[in-house]
Order: C-alpha cells, then structure tokens, then sequence
C-alpha cells in the first residue's frame, strides 16, 4: 500500500483507497494529517524565513524554546531534529554534567538503561539495545552503558554507583509492545537518581505530548525529570523536530562550540514547534485521549478471549497481544489492511493501536468492530 494523501484520521493511497490511520506516525501525527493550525504555521513561516545558521539568531527560535520549557515545567531547550539526535545530545550532557558537576573521573561516566528499550538507531543507541534485530551486525559499540531490567527498581539500584551520570529509560516502553510499569516505579526512578546524585533523562519521544492522556507520561505519577527527550509529535508531522528540555544546572553545561545542529531550531521548526504546544496548552487532546482511552480500554477488554490473549492500554495507545494461532502480527495487520484499517506490529503476535488524538468515538468504534471482525 503507498499512500498519496491524507487529512486528519484517514489516508488515501495511490489506487483511491481510505484508511483509517491508527498508527499515527509512532506518534509523529499526534495531531492528525495536515492539522490546519499545524499546516497554517508552516505556510506562514515558509514565506517568511526557513534556515540560518546558529551562527546567527532567528526571530522565532527564543519563543519556541521558551514555550516548550513552560509546557514541560523545566528551564532550558535544546532543538534538535531526530528523535535519535535528541538522545544522542541527552547521553552528551549527561557525560558532560556527570565530569563538570558529579566529578566523576575523566572517561569513567556510565548511564543506566533498561531491558527491551528503543532509543533509536544510532550506533551508539543499538549498542545498548537488547533486540538483536537492531543490535547485530552493527558493533563494536560504545562503552559506559549498563542494562538493567525494566520496571525493576531494585536492579537500578544496583546497578547505579559513583560513575553513574543518568537513568536514561522510557516512561511508557513503546517499540517493546507498549509496556507500562507498575504504579510508583517513575515515582521510585526518580526518588533513587535524586538520593544518589543521578540525572533521571525520560525519553518521551513516543509517550509525551498528549499520547497517554497527560502531556507527558510521567504526569501520570507526578513526576519531573531532570531531563525531558522529545520528539515526534513536536514536529507536528510536518518537519522533524526534536528537543532536549532540562533544568538550567545540567543543559548548562554545555559550552558554545560543544554542540550543535545545522537544523536544529531553524525557523521553520521553530514556528510549529510553538504551535504544537499552543495546541497542548489548551488541554483538549489531553483530555480527548484520557477520555478515548477508556473507550479503546474497554473495548480492548471485550476481545480478551476472543483472538486477544492480554492487551495494555494507556491513553490513545495500546499494545495487543494476538492469539498465536491467528497469525503473526504482521500476518494480522495485513488483514487489517485489507479491511481499511492500518496499524503496526511489533515482536511476534503483538500490534501496536496509537491513533491521533483527533480521533473521534465513532472512528474508534468503527476501528474496534474491524479489530474484532478479523480476529474473530
């Protein structure tokens, strides 16, 4: 299927054929296709200013990253473009924090991970994944990570010393099968990396910006990293847009000259950034997901035992894990296809469910009555 078009929820492919997309980008179109606020900023900015260089500065990049810390409760943005790149700047300034401030040795600093994560693709970040589909074949690797079960908080703390510069983990574990710890664990990584002298780095690259219901997922627990990974969403699904967002002490370790991105808060960037979080300022698709999800909740809860062996649910995302017997999860999403209805597996007879928030009930039942029809 190639698909030509799209606006809102559904997609067009070349033959004239409509989708309902319940994929949404892996969460890049959180807003839906071609939002029209989204879309009405790009056309504004495209006529105006799209690139400089951070040789110099843009009218429109201090807004941004004002606005993008207020949303987050924190101090200082770093744009970035890729969700990878914002990874890769969070893992450098946690090193850098780590020999600047912790005074770990010279070369010494390790970061923390969990089990099962996606970070992105880089060299550096499969080398610490677990799935040997992104892992092997791609090494050597680079030191000074440890790997540590997710959801497990006495294996962090075990795992974290006087070299430890950061627990760099998933809120919400999307790539694994949309994974949600237990109640307090966010609330326990961020007590032990507060006791230990440790930055707790969240990657919500897929779970923030309205995806679970909360603007990011660690609302869900009330708690503030000292490092916030975005991404995805940011972009509106127009251009890619990432950022890492921290306090004043840890971002301000970095130095002129230490960092830094060709495109990385260019204008135009910098102009849906803002209008993506004027949109979540409002409230409306925080709320649109809480209330939806409990609707994909229970519909999920209907299909237990009926072609669905367990499922987990947050927000406007769930993962679904498929009777074996009915197929692969790439098996079962091609039947979905054929249905009009697009979504995603992941490892075996799992499928990811993550579509945008602008979805409306109906949409959605429609979806789970498709959902049903082909697992039944």
């Amino acid at each position: 299927m190639v698909v030509a078009r799209a606006e809102g929820v559904w997609v067009e492919d070349v033959e004239g054929h409509r989708y309902l997309d319940m994929l949404a980008g892996y969460s890049a179109l959180n807003f839906g296709h071609r939002h029209p606020e989204l879309v009405a900023a790009a056309h504004r900015q495209l006529d105006r200013l799209t690139l400089t260089s951070r040789a110099f500065r843009n009218d429109r990049l201090a807004g941004f990253a004002e606005g993008l810390a207020e949303l987050t409760g924190l101090d200082m943005t770093l744009p970035m473009n890729t969700g990878a790149e914002a990874v890769e700047s969070g893992i450098k300034v946690a090193r850098k924090w780590a020999y600047d401030v912790k005074g770990v040795a010279p070369g010494e600093a390790t970061i923390v991970v969990a089990a099962d994560n996606f970070h992105g693709r880089t060299t550096t970040i499969v080398g610490f994944s677990t799935d040997p589909v992104a892992r092997e074949g791609f090494g050597p690797f680079t030191p000074g990570f440890r790997v540590v079960p997710y959801n497990d908080l006495a294996a962090l703390e075990a795992a974290v010393d006087d070299t430890t510069a950061a627990v760099l983990i998933e809120p919400v574990q999307g790539e694994a099968g949309v994974i949600i710890p237990d109640d307090g664990y966010l609330a326990g990584v961020r007590e032990l990396t507060r006791r230990t002298g440790t930055l707790f780095v969240a990657d919500e690259i897929q779970s923030g910006l309205g995806r679970t219901g909360t603007t990011l997922a660690v609302d869900h627990e009330s708690v503030l990293p000292d490092v916030l990974l975005l991404g995805k969403a940011l972009g509106g699904g127009i251009v890619p847009v990432s950022a890492v967002v921290a306090r004043r002490d840890v971002l301000g370790v970095l130095r002129p000259g230490e960092h830094g991105s060709t495109f990385g808060g260019d204008p135009l960037a910098a102009a849906v950034g803002p209008a993506v979080v004027d949109l979540l300022r409002t409230g409306e698709f925080q709320r649109r997901a809480a209330e939806l999800g409990r609707v994909l909740d229970a519909g999920l809860a209907a299909l237990v035992g009926r072609g669905v062996v367990a499922y987990r649910c947050r927000g406007l995302w769930a993962g679904v894990d498929v009777e074996p017997a009915l197929g692969t999860g790439r098996e079962v999403c091609e039947r979905l296809m054929g249905e009009g209805l697009l979504v995603k597996d992941t490892h075996g007879s799992t499928i990811r469910l993550a579509p945008p928030l602008t979805i409306t009930e109906d949409e959605l039942e429609w979806a789970l009555s498709v959902l049903a029809g082909v697992l039944g």
